[in-house]
């Protein structure tokens, strides 16, 4: 399940694109079902599983306008889990290569409808 969501950056490309680090509790979690509402100029990231609130922030009046226009918002999304990612304290380098390596993480995007309230 999902613990935290953090929104790092909110652009306009083709459509209205999100930034999200997403922290999953367990590697072998897949409950991430997110749903995306546009309230005044509120952006909101809820959980369709338990309907609960997990991000917003506030659309300026270009991001507004975007969002609007294509009632879509293409979420871009980092998962990470708890205790596999975060600081790296001993960096043990791999001899072959040269350089220490960290753990890979799992990057998705989507292209969802936004409900406006």
């Amino acid at each position: 399940m999902v613990d935290t969501i953090a929104i790092k950056r909110v652009n306009i490309r083709d459509l209205l694109s999100i930034d999200l680090d997403v922290w999953m509790e367990h590697p072998d979690d897949w409950d991430f079902k997110p749903r995306a509402t546009i309230s005044g100029n509120k952006f909101s990231i809820y959980s369709a599983t338990t309907g609960k609130e997990m991000a917003n922030i506030d659309l300026d009046d270009e991001q507004m306008e975007a969002a609007e226009r294509d009632r879509n918002v293409e979420l871009r999304v980092k998962f990470q889990v708890h205790g596999m990612h975060g600081r790296l304290n001993d960096i043990h380098p791999i001899i072959a290569d040269g350089k220490a390596k960290k753990l890979a993480t799992a990057n998705w995007k989507s292209v969802q409808p936004i409900q406006f309230n």
